[in-house]
């Protein structure tokens, strides 16, 4: 029973944030990213270990400071999770551009390669335009939750404008056939999903467990691959999706060797805004060769 109430409570906090001013909600959550960077804890170890591990020049000043930068922006897009799950479509576009290469029209199979920045979640953008702009149906994976009732609302709140959640586990022949129908289908191979049908190919310089996902599904669907980022646009003020060409010669011969071009992909656009990735995933937590856990 009170396990349901908070759940509940949750829902409604939720739903008040969507409703706030759009930049008291950024306030907001900046707030709350300033608090989370001073306390202590292990998701403020991981990413401070990552930050050593892929940044082994900057000295400890230079770590603090990145690291406090990371925890702002992340309690940013914490609180604008409230407009991904819950706000309109206007609130979305308002917040989130989409700006692309391609003809998104055009029904060609595509996947769409995003990365763990902090706007990782305004691909919903995508969904919520779709009608307008004569878009196909956009598919993305999703990690189940432990939470029942969240891992579901989560699920609604995602597809509510009719997009497809594909839960990581599902079914590969589902997967293969939205490709070839020429939906959009939404893919971020760049964490750390287990050995199972992964290499370890390098990613800042480290040999880093990677999916091989993205090439296996590429070659098997003939799609387009191209890269998709959601990034924070200059002055803040809101997000760009930005999709790109296709990868040309994309896949090759080789799975690993097609997955290490997308590591040194990611890693060209994490230097170029290093506080927006997705610092608090242990994304070297199954290293090579039976190496220690950087993270223990």
């Amino acid at each position: 029973m009170l396990k349901s109430l908070a759940n509940h409570l949750v829902v409604a906090f939720l739903k008040l944030l969507s409703i706030l001013p759009y930049k008291l909600l950024v306030s907001i959550g900046y707030g709350l990213g300033y608090i989370a960077a001073n306390i202590p804890g292990d998701r403020s170890r991981v990413v401070k270990t990552n930050l050593h591990l892929c940044f082994p020049e900057l000295n400890t000043s230079e770590i603090d400071l990145l690291t406090k930068q990371h925890w702002r922006l992340l309690g940013r897009s914490l609180v604008e999770k409230s407009i991904i799950w819950l706000g309109s479509k206007k609130q979305l576009s308002d917040m989130i551009e989409v700006k692309s290469a391609v003809d998104l029209t055009s029904r060609k199979p595509r996947i769409l390669v995003n990365m763990h920045f902090t706007g990782i979640e305004g691909s919903i953008i995508l969904s919520a335009l779709a009608k307008q702009h004569h878009w196909p149906r956009t598919s993305g994976f999703f990690q189940r939750m432990k939470s029942p009732f969240f891992n579901q609302k989560i699920i609604e709140w995602r597809n509510r404008f009719g997009g497809n959640s594909i839960d990581r586990q599902g079914n590969s022949k589902q997967i293969i056939r939205e490709i070839r129908n020429g939906d959009f289908i939404i893919i971020a191979p760049d964490i750390d999903l287990g050995t199972k049908d992964s290499e370890f190919v390098p990613f800042f310089g480290i040999e880093t467990n990677t999916v091989t996902t993205v090439s296996r599904l590429a070659k098997i669907t003939g799609a387009d691959v191209c890269m998709m980022t959601t990034t924070l646009k200059a002055d803040e003020s809101g997000y760009l999706c930005e999709i790109k060409e296709p990868l040309q010669d994309f896949p090759g011969a080789d799975p690993k060797t097609d997955t290490a071009r997308l590591n040194q992909y990611f890693e060209k656009e994490v230097r170029l805004r290093p506080a927006e990735y997705y610092w608090v995933h242990k994304r070297f937590k199954n290293p090579p060769n039976n190496k220690p856990n950087p993270y223990n």
